[in-house]
């Protein structure tokens, strides 16, 4: 049809009537049939600025009205974690079931090529959502992506970035209170951490921990040790065993899949463990107390769901998830799964969590 409007708008620049009539037509015809081309030249002209100005009026925020908001979920490992990954996946799959305009993908770095497949993200993408701490080229590779909207999932940018949401953790605040369950469960007064390496991120939760036992008793003995692996569970449960062997009783897992290990090695030995990211008491109810929850997750939901509300505040700022906001805490399972830390504690805990979010309590972190 626009090619016909170009080919009428083509004559008329030319000064050119379409003679629209046969030999021995009387003039009188013939201007009639001019008349009648002009007016459907005027239509035509109509029509085409009434379509360019409803196309104008359907962008919203870059994209129109009824398209779909593609949402890729990067992650720096793979799923099937039962944790931190997972999670992310768990809000995409909210994403994509409560908002009929958007599209969620997703993505495995299998941990390589993070910055290839963020770039591979960002080439489809309208928000890339990297999950875990390694995806530092962010800083550089955002800007060259001006229209797509980031979300960095537990790290941030150096200095802040315009079309990146940074999204930390206050993982410090609940190990803390996780380190203080370990250390009221324990009947050997030694627990210990198999952490997935030696990094700021994973020590965090672990002065958390530190922190929490020593606040139940300063007397309390906490053995840490590194996987330098997050997908290995045989290496987890290499961990665990070698804290046990120290005397450890309970065990905070925070190495990811490789912390399945942790629990393997836990219903062999006789002793507890702390599940990590997502309340994993159900993967054994048996010898997993509790878990230190990061509602990864669900933060990836709300960030999204603001920008599709057409909200992007956040972004371009650092969004410190914790205990106060609800994002950070302890998870005991299930309605009818089986509890091991009494109510007592549980109370105790509670009351922890309020002194943190007052500020009566500090939890130190390796967090800048």
């Amino acid at each position: 049809m626009l090619s016909w409007f170009g080919f009428l708008l083509k004559n008329k620049v030319e000064n050119k009537v379409i003679p629209y009539y046969t030999e021995g037509v009387s003039e009188r015809k013939y201007h009639q049939e001019g008349n009648r081309m002009k007016k459907i030249l005027a239509l035509a002209l109509a029509l085409i600025l009434a379509l360019g100005v409803l196309s104008a009026c359907t962008k919203n925020g870059g994209q129109e009205t009824g398209e779909k908001t593609t949402v890729a979920i990067v992650v720096a490992g793979q799923f099937g974690d039962r944790s931190f990954y997972d999670s992310s996946k768990a809000g995409g799959e909210r994403i994509a079931k409560d908002f009929e305009n958007a599209d969620v993908k997703y993505i495995e770095c299998n941990n390589e090529n993070h910055a290839v497949q963020m770039r591979n993200a960002a080439d489809t993408a309208n928000i890339v959502v990297c999950v875990g701490w390694e995806f530092y080229d962010i800083e550089t590779i955002a800007p060259e992506y001006p229209n797509v909207s980031f979300i960095w999932i537990d790290n941030a940018t150096e200095a802040p970035v315009a079309n990146v949401l940074n999204i930390t953790y206050a993982q410090n605040e609940g190990s803390f209170l996780a380190g203080y369950i370990a250390a009221a469960m324990s009947k050997t007064g030694t627990i210990g951490a198999v952490g997935g390496e030696d990094s700021d991120t994973i020590n965090d939760f672990i002065v958390g921990y530190k922190q929490g036992a020593a606040y139940f008793s300063d007397a309390t003995k906490v053995e840490v040790n590194y996987t330098n692996d997050y997908d290995d569970p045989a290496k987890g449960k290499e961990c665990a065993k070698a804290l046990h062997d120290k005397g450890a009783d309970v065990v905070f897992q925070i190495a990811s899949k490789a912390g399945d290990g942790v629990f393997e090695a836990a219903e062999e030995g006789g002793f507890y463990a702390i599940g990590v990211d997502s309340d994993q008491k159900y993967i054994n109810d048996k010898v997993i107390i509790c878990s230190m929850k990061k509602e990864v997750g669900t933060s990836i939901y709300d960030a999204v769901a603001k920008y599709l509300s057409g909200d992007k505040s956040l972004w371009g700022t650092t969004w410190v998830a914790n205990l106060s906001d609800g994002y950070v805490g302890i998870g005991y399972g299930e309605d009818g799964a089986t509890q091991q830390v009494p109510d007592d504690v549980k109370a105790a805990v509670e009351e922890l969590a309020q002194k943190i979010t007052s500020g009566e309590i500090v939890v130190e972190s390796t967090r800048k």
